[in-house]
């Protein structure tokens, strides 16, 4: 018997049957053997939504590229492939993703069921590109939903609608983004937030304890690329973004009196860079150190109360990872976090093996108090009763949801939880 375990090493299941099917005809198959069906992309979700004891599919073979038109912008590609591999196969064809997160590691069907977004205040959820989603059904049929609700459901949709095996995309033109980091005081990033939210991808971080925060400008450009030689890159992006960082945590969870004196000299230790190269290779980055995260959007009028107060929450708490802050434009997905409103994603994580339960009830608490709603593929502690009155397309997704899939083929108890029963049971 196979175990599954995320890549955070928080949630483990040992199903009953775990397979990789390469094929519809195999999905299809699997699914109209078993009693309930998950789906796991790459494992990079933090809740217990993949978790079964019954049947467990991955995609991962099913990672093709099936059709791409460079002048509608249309590209019909296998659920199951890699944002990393897709970025690059989009590219080969002078194609891009709009946006992108700052980690490429997540399956594609796995980042649009769950919302994941990057960063820009004009731009929208990943989900947002999607034209069109075909789905394998509990019978073993084919749907495929590209228009009203059903595509408003299909474009984040929990896993619960049946399984993804292929999606369209409405791309971009490849193109180059010029990537600035560099260290500014807090007061002064949140005074000029509207015009640092000006650029075309904007975000910061800030560590607990630290009056300074890390912003990251990313502007598109048509200038030649400029990128680091490669042991340069390899001292940035590994050597200090990952294994120092690595070690100041460690230290960090053995000494937490000594987590102020970390994060402020951590922060102290933040250089300018600048690189240019394609958009793919700018906005994401390699993370190796593991932590346990829950995000939350909040309408981006809420955005600064939202921040200072998450930072105050794990200032009172051993953390020693930063607080990340994006903002993403209103989308009309049913579920989005982001639905209707224009909003700002606030993220806070623990390091691995350092106790998270209680700082993330306190941010949850107030995340709550400011319209907050989490980011699907991040922990929270909420169930049906409390998620519902925070989305007002609630009932159309479950009307969507009662009709494809109204035996509860594809639910677990992560989703019976999250989302409540079907309609008619």
């Amino acid at each position: 018997m196979a175990a599954w375990i995320n890549w955070s090493r928080t949630q483990r299941c040992e199903p009953a049957t775990f397979l990789r099917p390469g094929t519809r005809a195999e999905v299809a198959d699997a699914v109209a053997r078993a009693r309930s069906v998950r789906v796991a992309g790459s494992g990079h979700s933090f809740t217990p939504a993949v978790l079964t004891g019954d049947t467990l599919l991955s995609l991962e073979r099913m990672n093709r590229v099936l059709d791409a038109d460079p002048e509608s912008g249309l590209v019909r590609v296998e659920a199951g492939i890699g944002l990393h591999r897709l970025t690059r196969e989009l590219h080969f064809r002078g194609l891009a993703l709009p946006n992108l997160g700052d980690i490429d590691a997540q399956s594609l069907a796995g980042a649009i069921s769950t919302g994941t977004h990057g960063t820009g205040a004009r731009l929208r959820n990943l989900s947002a590109q999607v034209e069109s989603v075909e789905l394998v059904l509990a019978d073993g049929s084919e749907r495929t939903l590209d228009s009203g609700d059903a595509l408003r459901a299909g474009r984040i949709s929990l896993g619960a609608l049946g399984v993804v095996v292929a999606v369209t995309l409405r791309c971009v033109p490849s193109f180059k983004l010029r990537g600035v980091d560099g260290p500014a005081r807090l007061d002064d990033v949140l005074d000029s937030l509207d015009e640092r939210a000006g650029a075309d991808h904007f975000e910061f971080w800030t560590f607990p304890h630290s009056p300074l925060a890390l912003t990251r400008t990313n502007t598109r450009t048509d200038d030649e690329r400029k990128v680091p030689s490669r042991a340069q890159e390899w001292f940035e992006d590994i050597a200090m973004d990952n294994y120092a960082f690595e070690l100041l945590n460690r230290i960090g969870r053995r000494l937490p009196q000594a987590i102020p004196t970390i994060n402020r000299s951590a922060a102290r230790a933040a250089s300018k860079r600048e690189r240019v190269d394609w958009s793919f290779r700018i906005f994401a980055s390699p993370r190796l150190v593991r932590f346990t995260e829950m995000e939350y959007s909040v309408p981006r009028e809420r955005a600064v109360e939202a921040l200072r107060g998450a930072r105050e929450i794990l200032e009172r708490h051993p953390v020693s990872f930063p607080v990340e802050f994006r903002l993403v434009a209103g989308d009309d997905a049913l579920l989005s976090p982001a639905h209707g409103r224009d909003s700002a994603y606030i993220a806070v994580h623990v390091f691995e093996g350092v106790p998270w339960e209680a700082p993330f009830r306190d941010v949850e608490a107030l995340m709550g108090s400011l319209g907050g709603r989490p980011h699907w593929g991040k922990w929270s502690f909420l169930g049906a009763d409390e998620l519902a009155p925070r989305y007002p397309q609630w009932d159309a997704f479950q009307a969507v949801r009662a009709e494809l899939d109204p035996d509860g083929r594809f639910e677990n108890a992560w989703v019976t939880g999250t989302l409540g029963p079907r309609r008619g049971t």
